[in-house]
């Protein structure tokens, strides 16, 4: 893939799709020693940079291909961008999603105009239903990042990464498929060639580390990842040519890390992004990297489900140390609560939900066990009220 094609989709793209913003993070580059900047992708058409790919694919069909309409599989950002792609060229759109699809992706996909089919558990039954409906009924499949025109639409963020900010040296992608990391490599490779660029993948749902080692793809067994965006099982042969190539390295960040970032971006950047969007940002909070600034950090998406939202800044506050869940087992007399909450309350930490219990197997008949829920400042204050409660005699079991 040429830069010449790059710069074509962009050419192509330009009515139709956002230059998205680059935003500095002062809290980033306070942390890494480098100016950090994010760029948004997050506030794409549709919420992520799929439109980009999908649209480039879509609009450099023929006539006759057109007229059969296009199929695809996504649990989300690569539907939603093949629907609304399809819609705004006029062309019809079948995606297949896997029955336990976030709801508001299933609605949005449904809103840009696709005729959706629920099928399978996963991502790959859902593609095999795709790949069945395009030989039955002719439609093209749109694959989410294994082929040319998908790279080159997202080869546009790089183009405008290094017209965004001229002396970047850095740039951090999250990485699934590979499409979004081969695009900018590519980019970057032929306007800036100094600039490193450096994919991140989710540790539990981690194909590229193994497929780059092997010298071919190689496809992962079980995912489990919060990251649905990245969780890819096996990368494509177009974009592992380029990544092979061109990019730095591909790394991994855990659970733990995503959502520490996912929370950073909500609470420093006012930004909402989801887990895979926040990888990037995951991998520069670790502070492993070994980096040349000014760096910049791609947020490739902010499609999350309200509930999952819930669940992960819980988990990213945990994992910061400002929430604690914590087992106490105390005397089951008169003012036992009371002093147990006394001692929390000397410790300068919160109290959120207190839930009281007798019926535990392992308790004496003299004891009972609290489950407290209480808002700490840091990991340090989180420990700080531990040892606290451990010194005034307490058992004490941390939930993790």
């Amino acid at each position: 893939m040429s830069i010449d094609q790059i710069a074509a989709a962009a050419d192509r793209l330009r009515p139709v799709v956002r230059r998205t913003p680059v935003i500095a993070s002062r809290v980033l580059s306070e942390r890494t020693g480098q100016q950090v900047y994010f760029k948004c992708e997050n506030l794409q058409r549709t919420g992520s940079f799929k439109p980009r790919g999908a649209y480039n694919r879509i609009a450099n069909l023929s006539s006759d291909e057109r007229a059969r309409g296009v199929v695809a599989a996504s649990a989300g950002n690569h539907a939603q961008g093949v629907a609304w792609a399809a819609t705004e060229l006029g062309i019809a759109s079948t995606v297949f999603m896997p029955v336990n699809v976030a709801l508001p992706k299933l609605a949005a996909t449904k809103a840009y105009g696709a005729q959706v089919h629920l099928t399978g558990e996963t991502i790959d039954d859902a593609l095999v239903a795709a790949r069945e409906y395009s030989e039955q009924h002719g439609a093209v499949l749109i694959h989410p990042f294994d082929h040319v025109d998908v790279v080159a639409g997202q080869g546009t963020v790089g183009l405008e990464i290094v017209e965004q900010i001229p002396d970047v040296s850095t740039i951090v992608v999250p990485t699934g498929g590979g499409g979004l990391l081969a695009g900018i490599a590519s980019a970057a490779h032929a306007l800036a060639p100094q600039v490193q660029v450096i994919g991140v993948q989710a540790a539990s749902a981690a194909a590229w580390p193994g497929s780059l080692a092997a010298g071919h793809p190689v496809r992962v067994g079980s995912m489990q990842t919060m990251a649905d965006g990245i969780a890819v099982r096996l990368p494509g042969d177009v974009p592992y040519a380029h990544v092979a190539e061109l990019a730095q390295s591909v790394l991994t960040v855990s659970e733990e890390a995503l959502s520490r970032a996912l929370l950073l971006c909500m609470e420093r950047a006012k930004l909402i992004v989801e887990p895979a969007g926040a990888a990037a940002v995951a991998a520069l909070m670790t502070g492993d990297l070994d980096l040349r600034g000014p760096v910049c950090a791609v947020l490739s998406g902010g499609n999350i489900d309200p509930l999952v939202l819930t669940h992960v800044i819980t988990h990213g506050l945990r994992a910061a140390g400002r929430y604690l869940a914590v087992r106490v087992t105390i005397p089951d007399r008169p003012g036992g609560l009371s002093r147990l909450l006394n001692v929390v309350s000397e410790t300068g930490a919160s109290v959120l939900d207190v839930v009281h219990s007798r019926t535990a197997p392992t308790l004496a008949l003299d004891e009972v066990e609290v489950m407290l829920t209480v808002e700490t400042r840091s990991e340090a204050h989180r420990q700080a009220v531990l040892d606290t409660l451990s010194g005034a005699g307490f058992t004490v079991d941390a939930q993790s």
